[in-house]
């Protein structure tokens, strides 16, 4: 592939509802430029995009995919994301590449979540964007409802640019508003122009007003235009459309049918015309070594630098670093220097991605995508620089995982092996997180949902041999008492030789604080107990509090008091009055009316209006208490505190109740006591799990 100056490049993501057709999209446009000469198909596994196994098995997208397509000596930057919500660190990564996005709505699904998801990330990001509906093909596709939907949602920004031609109800073409002229296709985006048809022109003359007073809305002297009744030139409609379409002012609305490879032209045609070029973005970053700000801008005059957007570590197909050069030229024989990291980096070979192939390039100017192989110290949000002119970008903002489930190695001695798997994949994903839980004995695996989850076991087996087996993870609950109990722990032990003598009399009561496990303190009058065993009784306690004697959790808020006891001159020893202590503690612990405490978490859902009678009585259901509402760019925040243990699954209920919209965030709050029921429930369990094992 040649190298592209700046102005040449468009960075476009590709954005929509899980299977509404993006990768197909892509599809179609690699096939309309020539880069394929058959267009292969998401249920057949062929794609350019979806080349991960995993993908083909489960016939959507999992990774972004760069797929770079030359249209009128432009590149363009396809960069095609998930749709599926699980799977949001991947868009999160595209999106810090893109200057521009494609939402991808189905003619015949309609505006779904993930469309209005996509709008949003576009107004986080500030990106000009446009909709193209697809399906149009289908029978049911119903282009006036899909307008009539983005209109409802987005008012006067949505801008239909085509309007569809049927024939037979077959999609045979469509009219250009912008040039009010017919067309029909012929083989593939090919068409002919054909007279407009009547059954269109109500239509056309609403859109075509629209477009119009958009256009005069640009400039003073284009309203005096307008008013006066004179007609624009196509070179004026054509200069304020892109000015518009570039400030987010107007959305154009475009059609075809990927699987047809119909609209794609004008799909390119489009994003060549109105879409900006990397040198209409800015982005500033700091030199490390002034403490100054850097402004990058991607401008190719001035030192190199590079934000690496997402990690390929594939064991097939090696590690790359993809990155978008921010500033200068990138050459084979560019030093590098990471400055998050002081380190430097070798670069021999610079790659351009196309899914999974890989074109070596002698350079890349600021602006483009490309890829590295082999660094070695260098992550996912680091900067690429030159030593001269160290430079750090802010860091890629990725959603947190909130889902978790234990997992084990199926396969005793390999759990080396998954450790290693695990970390590639980490490097790769950085929604997913691995937490050791010493306390409770177990291993979490964190992820965006339980789709995430399971795509994660599927990848450990396929791709790196290993197996884990995944279950619902211990809570961390606490044991505690309510009440006072003095009781008498004695070791006393003679099997020749030295005995062993302890004896101890304690008093266990509530301290109070929670935060503490315990507190110890001691009342010994006439040296019934000698002071040099005191740190032997509170070693004792020490150990004892790790695991409880109700239900095997920590124990927290106890203070205990040595108050009595006895020794021997001979017999007695450290280990003797820790063993005393054990026996007092067991016996104390339970005679002062022990009860477990739950996590209680502060969670925080986001939704549209309508939902939030149906979120309140669900989290109601999971023992939840509302704490109150916080209206949120048109959405509700809903604050409840909820026991952890409710919340397990709640991923996917909040979907399956939204439609995919909603979202939540927790955050530990403090710890309450358990309603009996839930006690009994988990003293049960956990006998049962301590019999097992055992």
């Amino acid at each position: 592939m040649k190298v592209y100056t700046s102005d040449k490049i468009r960075n476009v993501v590709l954005l929509g509802h899980g299977s509404c057709g993006k990768t197909t999209l892509v599809e179609a446009m690699a096939y309309t430029t020539g880069i394929i000469k058959r267009q292969g198909k998401v249920e057949e596994g062929n794609t350019i995009s979806d080349y991960d196994k995993e993908e083909q098995k489960r016939l959507f997208s999992i990774s972004t995919t760069v797929v770079p397509i030359e249209y009128e000596d432009v590149k363009i930057n396809f960069l095609d994301t998930p749709g599926y919500f699980d799977f949001i660190g991947e868009v999160e990564e595209a999106l810090a590449a893109a200057d521009a996005a494609v939402i991808v709505v189905s003619g015949k699904a309609g505006v779904e979540a993930g469309a209005i998801k996509a709008w949003e990330y576009c107004e986080k990001h500030g990106l000009p964007r446009m909709f193209f509906i697809t399906d149009m093909d289908v029978e049911n596709a119903n282009f006036k409802e899909v307008v009539e939907q983005l209109s409802n949602l987005y008012g006067k920004k949505i801008a239909p640019f085509h309007i569809p031609i049927r024939e037979s109800d077959k999609f045979v073409g469509f009219v250009n508003v912008v040039k009010m002229a017919g067309r029909k296709f012929t083989t593939g985006s090919n068409y002919v122009e054909c007279d407009i048809p009547a059954d269109v022109q109500d239509t056309l003359s609403s859109f075509r007003e629209l477009l119009l007073e958009s256009v005069a809305e640009t400039s003073e002297e284009l309203m005096d235009k307008y008013f006066s009744g004179e007609e624009f030139t196509q070179e004026e409609i054509s200069e304020a459309l892109r000015a518009s379409v570039m400030d987010g002012s107007i959305v154009p609305v475009l059609i075809g049918s990927g699987l047809n490879a119909q609209g794609t032209s004008m799909l390119m045609q489009a994003i060549v015309k109105y879409f900006p070029d990397p040198t209409k973005r800015t982005i500033a970053g700091k030199n490390t070594a002034t403490d100054g700000d850097f402004e990058a801008n991607y401008d190719s005059g001035k030192p190199f630098s590079a934000r690496v957007f997402k990690t390929i570590a594939d064991p097939f197909i090696g590690k790359f670093s993809l990155i978008k050069v921010c500033s200068g030229v990138l050459k084979n024989d560019t030093a590098m220097y990471n400055a998050n990291k002081g380190v430097e980096e070798k670069v021999s070979k610079i790659y351009i991605l196309r899914g999974k192939e890989q074109m070596e390039v002698n350079e890349l100017h600021a602006g483009d995508i490309g890829a590295l192989g082999k660094l070695t110290e260098t992550a996912t949000g680091d900067t690429l620089s030159t030593k001269a002119n160290p430079v750090v970008y802010g860091p890629i903002e990725i959603s947190k995982p909130y889902t978790y489930l234990r997992y084990k190695t199926k396969n005793k001695g390999d759990d080396d092996k998954v450790s290693q798997a695990l970390q590639k994949l980490m490097d790769e994903d950085l929604t997913l997180k691995v937490v050791n839980d010493i306390e409770n004995r177990q291993t979490l695996l964190y992820g965006i949902g339980e789709q995430h989850l399971d795509v994660v076991v599927s990848k450990l087996a396929a791709k790196y041999k290993v197996e884990i087996e995944v279950m619902q993870p211990r809570v961390p609950y606490r044991e505690t008492i309510r009440k006072k109990s003095t009781v008498r722990g004695k070791h006393k032990k003679q099997s020749g030789g030295h005995g062993q003598y302890g004896d101890v009399v304690m008093e266990f009561e509530p301290s109070g604080d929670l935060e503490k496990p315990y507190i110890f303190e001691e009342r010994i009058f006439g040296g019934a107990v000698p002071k040099n065993y005191f740190p032997a009784v509170e070693k004792g306690i020490a150990e004892c509090v790790q695991k409880g004697p109700l239900a095997g959790y920590p124990v927290v808020g106890l203070k205990a008091t040595l108050i009595d006891g006895s020794y021997h001159p001979v017999d007695s020893s450290e280990m003797a009055f820790k063993m005393a202590t054990y026996l007092a503690f067991k016996q104390g612990f339970m005679e002062a009316s022990p009860v477990l405490l739950e996590p209680i978490v502060t969670v925080k859902v986001v939704v549209p209006d309508r939902y939030t009678g149906d979120i309140m009585g669900d989290l109601n259901k999971r023992r939840g208490r509302v704490l109150g509402m916080n209206p949120m760019h048109g959405k509700q925040e809903i604050v409840a505190d909820v026991p952890l243990s409710e919340l397990h699954g709640y991923s996917t209920d909040l979907r399956s109740m939204t439609g995919g919209i909603g979202e939540y965030s927790y955050e530990f709050a403090r710890y309450e006591q358990a309603p009996s029921d839930v006690q009994q429930r988990v003293i049960e369990e956990n006998a049962k799990l301590e019999e097992s094992e055992s």
